[in-house]
């Protein structure tokens, strides 16, 4: 098993803190999700990142993002498909044209809630169930964000190795851990983008979700342009 010093942990978390606070598409996802329909479906957009970062992360360890840098096939597969992800996400939040305001959209998502159906358990009690559609959803579009991210493949195949030591176990293990810190590091950076979200929310409550719309198909686009620029590794 790996066993790195605290140094070189200290020194990754601080590499990999200063990577989290650069926003990318997945932070993109996960904001317009918040704003558009609070904070759970927020933290769903989280996990899903999460989910994606994991799957980075196994990637790097068996070898499948050595093999994508090195193909140009490959590599040009997942970035097409990627950002095709991001324009679709672009298309539908252009049409979506939602009607009303933050304020309007806040309550909705509260009545909705309140008037969900009880459940009755063994005991007798009552329990209101969550609404898993909306929120699968919100998992799986995050997590093909992330997964579909050749930069990241990139980032983590190029990141990783640079924090490996030797004499510190093999190097499998070693850089499963170093996958493991960053995606824990990435998933507490993206937590604080769903309470910045969720508070903007409140405080942007007299604007039209429609200019959300406008703003995040704009982003969407412009993620989907930057995904299809990434260039393989020298």
């Amino acid at each position: 098993m790996a066993v790195l010093d605290v140094q070189t942990l200290l020194a990754f978390s601080a590499a990999s803190a200063a990577l989290v606070a650069t926003p990318g598409p997945a932070v993109g996802v996960i904001l317009a999700t918040t704003l558009r329909r609070g904070r759970p479906a927020g933290m769903a957009s989280v996990l899903g990142v999460v989910t994606g970062n994991l799957g980075h992360t196994v990637a790097a360890v068996v070898g499948v993002s050595a093999l994508l840098a090195a193909s140009a096939t490959a590599f040009t597969v997942v970035k097409i498909a990627g950002a095709a992800w991001l324009l679709w996400l672009a298309v539908r939040a252009l049409r979506a044209r939602t009607p009303g305001t933050f304020a309007s959209a806040a309550a909705d998502d509260a009545a909705a809630h309140a008037a969900a159906p009880a459940a009755a358990e063994p005991d007798g009690t009552t329990t209101t169930p969550p609404r898993a559609p909306g929120l699968r959803s919100a998992y799986r579009a995050a997590a093909l964000v992330g997964l579909l991210n050749p930069k990241a493949a990139l980032f983590f195949l190029a990141f990783l190795p640079q924090f490996v030591r030797p004499g510190a176990g093999p190097v499998w293990s070693q850089m499963l851990l170093l996958g493991l810190v960053f995606t824990g590091i990435a998933g507490v950076g993206d937590t604080l983008w769903v309470l910045g979200g969720t508070a903007a929310r409140r405080a942007l409550g007299r604007v039209r979700m429609v200019v959300l719309d406008r703003v995040s198909a704009a982003l969407f686009t412009a993620f989907a342009a930057l995904t299809l620029a990434v260039r393989r590794l020298a």
